[in-house]
């Protein structure tokens, strides 16, 4: 990557923080050519403290690191964008993110890998590894249910009610798209592909 550090006078360049599943802006920080090598060899997010005019790895005194998974660069080269899977609440102040709490935009992407861990680890006492236990026809019946009382709940006025419904349905939805090894990503990416 060919950073552009020579833009600004103290060679620092912006770098934005997204939760890498929810697409979440997480932090805005500054990053100068050694904390970028830093970050792209250790894949933990290193910035340059301008007020401890030092690096700073986020989460060296919290623990809450932010690991890296992909990083990419503005068309103009002197700005970076990384994606990263924050180990907790990335804020000083206790918030989820520096812009504020935790937004449920993209929490299926969350939700799915969780899911997914529940399966891979057979987590036991889990009523998804539970589910997931008992076979394909058991789940695709339970998706199948879920629908049906989706419909049901449309049916009538109370909003609680068909929210729930709604919810459990995309939660066993999940699970099954688990089990025939596909992802939430796979299915926007049909999607896309019909919006042509």
């Amino acid at each position: 990557m060919n950073i552009d550090f020579n833009k600004s006078q103290d060679g620092l360049v912006p770098v934005i923080v997204q939760d890498d599943r929810t697409l979440q802006v997480l932090m805005l920080g500054y990053m100068n050519e050694e904390a970028f090598e830093k970050t792209q060899q250790e894949k933990v997010v290193t910035f340059f403290s301008r007020s401890k005019n030092r690096l700073w790895t986020k989460g060296e005194e919290s623990r809450n690191f932010l690991t890296v998974k992909s990083i990419a660069l503005d068309c103009d080269q002197d700005t970076v964008l990384i994606k990263a899977v924050p180990e907790n609440v990335v804020c000083h102040t206790g918030s989820f993110s520096c812009f504020g709490d935790k937004d449920s935009k993209g929490f299926l992407y969350e939700l799915e890998d969780k899911i997914g861990r529940r399966i891979d680890e057979k987590t036991e006492g889990s009523y998804t590894y539970s589910l997931y236990q008992r076979g394909i026809n058991k789940m695709a019946q339970k998706v199948g249910e879920e629908a049906v009382e989706l419909v049901i709940e449309a049916k009538d006025n109370h909003d609680d009610l068909f929210k729930n419904e709604a919810a459990d349905l995309l939660y066993h939805f999940l699970i099954l798209l688990k089990a025939k090894d596909f992802s939430l990503q796979d299915i926007e990416e049909t999607l896309l592909l019909r919006n042509r």
